[in-house]
């Protein structure tokens, strides 16, 4: 169905939309796809670092979740569960791609680098500097400084997604901040960072209304 022929839905919370998807609507998780798209591409993209398998972990985890929706627990929000989805599926593709380096590494391929998307689609020279820092932050304080700085999540929705304490998060965020440069500090907040295409958009959400259909 034809995005444009729906019903508005403006006024609809994540949590209606997904009584209605259970509910035989199945049309509208398109929306709320759409409505979390850039979020879950950015924080994908901090843990694993490269564009493409941020998609792919994307499609999985839109499509887990909609095969598990009457799993959803309505005292947490949707876009908690969902991104807790989305971590644990890229905890798991990080290990796999680990484990494949491993192999590369011990048949004596050494001079295979990886090499991330951020050096290479970036065409504003401040971009590349300021996601060329954030990105060499360490894992643990680059997620946490993603979610509070970049998507501008709560302390406690930080907290329930990661499941660590306050004071990790706090600890956390502090730690990121005094090792990125001071001359970024007045840029960092830009909408423009780690920016979540249409035209990706698109391709996510086709892809997994595709499976969903099947």
């Amino acid at each position: 169905m034809n995005i444009k022929s729906m019903i508005s839905t403006d006024n609809l919370t994540d949590e209606d939309l997904v009584e209605r998807v259970i509910n035989g609507q199945t049309y509208l998780y398109e929306i709320l796809m759409r409505r979390l798209n850039a979020r879950m591409f950015r924080i994908s993209l901090s843990f694993i670092g490269d564009d493409m398998e941020a998609e792919d972990i994307m499609q999985n985890t839109y499509i887990y979740a909609y095969r598990n929706l009457s799993k959803f627990n309505k005292k947490a929000k949707f876009n908690t569960w969902i991104t807790r989805i989305l971590i644990n599926e890229c905890i798991l593709r990080k290990k796999k791609l680990i484990n494949r380096l491993k192999v590369i590494n011990a048949k004596g391929h050494n001079d295979i680098v990886i090499q991330t998307p951020l050096n290479d689609v970036m065409n504003k020279e401040l971009k590349v500097l300021i996601e060329t820092a954030i990105s060499a932050l360490p894992e643990k304080y680059r997620i946490v400084f993603v979610m509070r700085e970049i998507e501008e999540m709560s302390t406690q929705e930080t907290m329930d997604i990661l499941d660590i304490e306050e004071s990790n998060v706090k600890i956390r965020l502090m730690r990121a901040k005094a090792l990125l440069r001071d001359q970024l500090k007045d840029y960092y907040r830009s909408p423009e960072l780690f920016e979540f295409h249409l035209k990706r958009c698109d391709r996510i959400v086709f892809a997994v209304m595709q499976q969903i259909g099947k």
